[in-house]
């Protein structure tokens, strides 16, 4: 009997919201997921940054530095450019952490590589900096810096696959997907805890690397729970309505 196909699942952009992330390590097992790769942004704007963190680290996977996770284990940090909601959140984070949760996210790298996959929160140009793409021409010049043939990424919390090819980069709005040889992907998995595309499920990606298959999944969670325990923190209402709506 043959053994079964490995898969990998790719998740980031949890943002402290345990009810999703606990629906997508048990969808991810349901579907016989047994690597984890993360792509940074563990906490911010929810209300369990800590249950996430110890389910994160539990998993012993490679997870890269996400910009929450940067700014709330930098107190010196500049915030202004976050917006009213995002920048109280990383303050009521960082009051909520442990010295060792805070030493973690220091510690995560901006980039990471493991058996030919890069991973990365934005982008591998200036992956410090948290850059954003949301279109073809921002993802090419991600694709000058990306020496592996598949990097994935987060950040926008909109699932997404760009694809180089010789004629140029190409936009391909999420699906199951096959990997074509000699070409070079950059995929954003989307988001576990605050997806932003009008789908408030939670968004992940399993990664066969023998048939070089990609399947986007959504999964249902207990949203009004999620919402309930932002409240109860007293963070901003705002955090709380945009979960049902995915936006």
């Amino acid at each position: 009997m043959d053994a079964p196909a490995r898969k990998i699942a790719v998740f980031g952009d949890v943002h402290a919201n345990i009810d999703a992330l606990e629906a997508v390590l048990a969808d991810s097992r349901a579907q016989g997921a047994t690597e984890y790769l993360c792509t940074g942004d563990v906490i911010g704007y929810g209300a369990r940054p800590r249950e996430c963190i110890d389910a994160v680290r539990g998993l012993g996977c490679p997870v890269v530095k996400g910009n929450h996770d940067h700014y709330v284990s930098s107190p010196d940090g500049d915030i202004d450019d976050f917006n009213p909601a995002a920048a109280l959140a990383i303050r009521w984070t960082r009051d909520e952490l442990r010295a060792e949760d805070v030493d973690w996210l220091a510690g995560l790298p901006f980039t990471s590589i493991r058996t030919g996959i890069l991973l990365v929160h934005a982008t591998m140009d200036r992956p410090e900096e948290f850059g954003y793409v949301f279109d073809n021409q921002q993802a090419a010049t991600n694709f000058i810096w990306q020496k592996q043939p598949l990097c994935f990424h987060g950040h926008t919390h909109c699932p997404m696959i760009y694809e180089k090819q010789m004629s140029g980069v190409f936009r391909i709005d999420p699906q199951d997907f096959r990997l074509a040889p000699g070409r070079k992907y950059f995929i954003n998995v989307g988001s576990v805890g605050q997806p932003r595309n009008g789908d408030p499920r939670a968004s992940y990606v399993l990664y066969s690397p023998l048939e070089r298959t990609l399947e986007f999944r959504r999964v249902e969670y207990d949203v009004g729970a999620a919402q309930a325990k932002i409240l109860e923190a007293g963070l901003p209402p705002r955090l709380a309505e945009r979960l049902a709506a995915g936006r």
